[in-house]
């Protein structure tokens, strides 16, 4: 098997090599520039997608372990209906038909669509872990946040909240590695990120080993990394008397 990874070097409009392998500016590029560029909207589709799902996932979890039972069944609905639909199904609702009932979202780029879709399909996840570590807490502690003269939502934000998310970091760890993997779905709406690069750039250079295997690495390194950080932040937050905390 012969590969030639020098094509990397080639202006994308006019297939010519380029010293150093990095174009001029401006429209033209070479293929590394452009495999790199799309490294950049994966990694920014993925933190902006995270933290919306973070920030809805727990309210959801907040919501499925509220007294009020409304509240509850309200977010039993979400979890269910974001769940139980494929992530492709939700990116093209939110691209092709929410704009026609929603007037406002045909302004909005695609790219943020894919951010609301990505996070509101993981925040039903993480919706689910922030239950489960509230719910493994004892219930004496809400009583105990309550009898201090503390309201509910301030026994959630002080007392439950931070002791729950200590809890469930290795399950937040998964699915903050899923969202990098998630993200190649933005391929779909045109999205310029990695998964897309590699399916044109394929197409015009019939590169395709020495495409997918840089692309592939590129995933892989995403999400360690996200893993390491995320067994970093576990380690300085255990808490005491967990399996492994000193």
């Amino acid at each position: 098997m012969s590969w030639d990874w020098q094509f990397y070097c080639n202006d994308t409009a006019t297939g010519e090599a380029v010293a150093g392998c990095f174009g001029p500016g401006g429209k033209e590029q070479t293929y590394l520039q452009w495999m790199l560029n799309a490294w950049g909207w994966t990694l920014t589709i993925s933190v902006l997608a995270l933290l919306v799902a973070l920030v809805i996932g727990s309210f959801i979890g907040i919501a499925r372990t509220a007294p009020n039972r409304w509240v509850a069944r309200f977010g039993e609905a979400w979890t269910e209906l974001f769940r139980n639909i494929p992530l492709l199904v939700q990116v093209f609702l939110w691209y092709h038909v929410l704009p026609a009932f929603i007037p406002v979202l045909k302004s909005v780029p695609s790219s943020v669509l894919v951010v609301l879709a990505l996070g509101f399909f993981t925040s039903a996840r993480i919706g689910e872990q922030v239950k489960a570590g509230i719910k493994t807490l004892p219930t004496g502690q809400r009583y105990a946040g309550l009898a201090m003269g503390m309201t509910l939502p301030q026994t959630y934000r002080f007392v439950l909240l931070p002791m729950a998310f200590r809890i469930v970091i290795p399950p937040l760890t998964s699915e903050s590695m899923n969202i990098v993997k998630n993200s190649a779905v933005a391929f779909a709406v045109s999205i310029p990120e990695l998964a897309q690069f590699a399916q044109q750039a394929g197409e015009e250079t019939s590169h395709f080993e020495e495409i997918f295997i840089p692309v592939t690495l590129l995933y892989f390194v995403s999400a360690f990394v996200v893993n390491r950080a995320a067994k970093l932040i576990e380690a300085r937050v255990r808490i005491p008397g967990q399996s492994g905390a000193k």
